[in-house]
């Protein structure tokens, strides 16, 4: 799912493009991508885009002058695999992923979702108070200070991992960048926020902060390279630290990376020796199978990995 650095770029590309500019339609190639009804979605064709804000992990343009509680809101939801493109105004929208296309004079940007569950959205919103409904309510880790970011991470007894993504606590962090925030903290996804110390809690806030500017800035160098349009929003980023990169060489101490994989296709990716002690970390599903068979420690799993015969 993109997350704050890749909205953060989709939306300052997308205002270099169209901001101060109309709207000419919004051509729907999925009629269940659009989730409202009232004000009709032809209601936006030929007002112009007058602000662009990231509510959460949703684009939200404001189109036309008015604001307040008459001001009409285009907001996109991309989810996990909803993804934007920049093509020639007008163009096609692809037929197996495409979901809409928002056409303006000088381009369009084409709504896609690789996936067979659409779960990307768009919505037409009148006035600030509907839009502030799109809000769950997180704090913006990157608008915060150690105090607020504590307040936060306290405000519920869960694990770092489910703390830093939920929404209701913290604006915009997801499965990927959460795996990258806490391995760069060195601390375990498993650690409950509320007994973190005084000085692991300062390394979370400084991690937080490091890594979500630190792929804000490398995405805007890509899609500036790109003729500024970001091409490849990924969860699966190469030069991630650990997400995604299961069995791979933590780039810190050389460990493997391992997992653990949850029913919902999301998984949390963690070194064993940087973030939780050398132990490992329960994958329920695994455990169930191997039982007492489990291994508890990185020591143990090498000794039961196949050794590599010795080269000639």
């Amino acid at each position: 799912m993109p997350e704050l650095p890749d909205i953060t770029v989709y939306l300052d590309s997308l205002a270099a493009k169209v901001k101060g500019r109309p709207l000419v339609q919004v051509r729907l190639a999925s009629p269940f991508v659009l989730r409202t009804f009232d004000p009709p979605l032809s209601s936006v064709q030929g007002l112009v885009v007058e602000e662009l804000l990231r509510v959460g992990k949703r684009l939200a343009l404001r189109l036309g002058k008015a604001t307040g509680e008459d001001g009409l809101w285009l907001v996109i939801h991309l989810m996990i695999a909803g993804r934007l493109k920049w093509v020639a105004a007008g163009a096609k929208v692809p037929g197996k992923v495409g979901l809409a296309a928002f056409d303006f004079e000088g381009g369009t940007a084409i709504l896609t979702e690789a996936s067979s569950k659409k779960r990307a959205s768009i919505k037409l919103l009148k006035g600030e108070t509907a839009l502030h409904a799109e809000d769950r309510g997180g704090v913006e880790p990157l608008e915060i200070d150690l105090a607020a970011f504590r307040a936060a991470l306290v405000k519920e007894s869960h694990t770092l991992k489910r703390t830093l993504t939920d929404p209701r606590l913290f604006s915009g962090i997801g499965n990927a960048y959460s795996d990258e925030i806490l391995h760069r903290a060195q601390l375990s996804p498993a650690a409950l926020s509320t007994k973190l110390t005084d000085e692991a809690s300062e390394r979370l806030f400084a991690a937080t902060r490091e890594v979500l500017i630190d792929f804000t800035a490398r995405l805007k160098k890509e899609a500036d390279e790109n003729k500024g349009w970001p091409e490849k929003v990924t969860a699966f980023r190469e030069d991630f630290a650990v997400h995604g990169k299961y069995k791979q060489p933590c780039p810190a101490c050389g460990t493997a990376v391992q997992r653990i994989a949850y029913a919902d296709d999301t998984e949390t990716n963690y070194c064993p020796r940087c973030q939780t002690g050398g132990k490992l970390l329960s994958d329920r599903g695994l455990a169930r199978l191997l039982k007492s068979d489990w291994p508890k420690t990185i020591e143990e799993l090498e000794e039961r990995m196949p050794q590599r015969a010795p080269k000639a």
